[in-house]
């Protein structure tokens, strides 16, 4: 096959900033295999204008960035759903499809238009039987690709992408998600420590509480917990607590600042709503350690390989990063916080003896 020039890539999950980011560690191993090829995103969602999209658009590895609403309840929305198609087709003009789906109608469909109007060449999944038959080539099913790997199922989100990868012959082999700074993420970084008079010598202490949105506050870590640990943490190194978040976070971080000074008289800056979500990446780069729950923010920190601390309230395996910079650890309840004082502490200690070495 001939190095492609122009590689579309189908995805069709959540528009969740964790979701996405996770993808990039497909998108560098595509980048080295073809490092002269474009990489365009192509998201089919059920979530249009989603926070998510501004900080993809702005991602390093890729030339471009679209999305279609999948909703297509009538005959109306099913010809809309293809015009858009056809106008990506036309402004890209791709000569390498890879669909990373393993299920759902609508992205084989997309690939095998594409690979019969556009002449395109076609990576799918033969997650079923028959279902190579929309694709010019397709991989194994995501259950042979872990058990030939060793791979636990459910698989590790990353490595879920590796399945249609595999047709192509390449492998994820330990490659991490990333993510830079952005310009915005630059000016906010450098403002934060402007506007609140923090020297560079002064550490940076993150945390984001996060899962804010309904269907998300189960994961939020205990806020008792979160206090006794950030309270060890600033007596021990001498850190300056700086809070992210949402705007409809706010109201979690009031509450945990009116229960951490109860405990600690340090100064709290809180930047809940303060910040989109292209500065966040500075903050983020600001700090000496993160602190997060699992939220979007946990793997910005992970992707920009800031030493992060990751509570869950539970053995989430599939949502783990295994880096030498992360510790993803399971805090329910005030008997783990000695556990995560000792991950937060081991990054402290590595990031101390050589800033440089992740």
């Amino acid at each position: 096959m001939n190095p492609p020039v122009r590689i579309l890539m189908f995805k069709g999950h959540s528009a969740g900033i964790g979701d996405l980011l996770r993808s990039s560690a497909a998108w560098r191993v595509l980048k080295d295999a073809y490092p002269n090829a474009e990489l365009h995103l192509l998201l089919f969602t059920r979530e249009p204008g989603y926070p998510s999209e501004e900080l993809i658009r702005e991602h390093h590895l890729l030339s471009g960035f679209s999305l279609v609403d999948k909703r297509t309840p009538n005959f109306r929305e099913w010809r809309r759903f293809w015009a858009e198609l056809n106008k990506i087709a036309k402004k890209i003009r791709p000569d390498l499809v890879i669909d990373f789906e393993p299920d759902g109608l609508r992205t084989s469909l997309a690939a095998a238009w594409f690979r019969w109007r556009w002449g395109a060449r076609t990576i799918g999944i033969n997650t079923l039987p028959g279902r190579n038959l929309f694709y010019g080539r397709a991989s194994i099913s995501p259950q042979k690709f872990a058990q030939k790997r060793g791979l636990p199922l459910p698989m590790d989100y990353a490595d879920r992408d590796f399945v249609a990868l595999s047709a192509l012959g390449l492998e994820r082999a330990g490659c991490p998600i990333e993510l830079d700074e952005t310009e915005a993420g630059r000016q906010a970084r450098i403002a934060l420590r402007r506007d609140h008079n923090l020297p560079e010598s002064l550490p940076l202490l993150g945390l984001n509480i996060g899962c804010g949105t309904p269907d998300a506050i189960g994961k939020r870590p205990d806020l008792g917990v979160l206090s006794e640990l950030i309270a060890g943490l600033q007596n021990e190194h001498g850190m300056q607590l700086v809070l992210t978040g949402a705007p409809f976070e706010r109201d979690v971080n009031e509450q945990f600042c009116a229960l951490h000074r109860k405990r600690s008289s340090a100064r709290i800056i809180d930047l809940a709503g303060k910040t989109n979500i292209s500065g966040l990446t500075g903050i983020i780069k600001a700090c000496a350690l993160f602190i997060s729950s699992d939220s979007g923010p946990y793997h910005m920190s992970v992707a920009m390989r800031v030493p992060t601390l990751a509570i869950f309230r539970w053995n989430n395996r599939t949502h783990f990063h295994s880096h030498p910079w992360v510790r993803c650890c399971i805090g329910s309840d005030a008997k783990s916080v000695p556990e995560l004082r000792k991950a937060a502490d081991e990054l402290l200690v590595a990031h101390a003896k050589t800033p440089n070495k992740f």
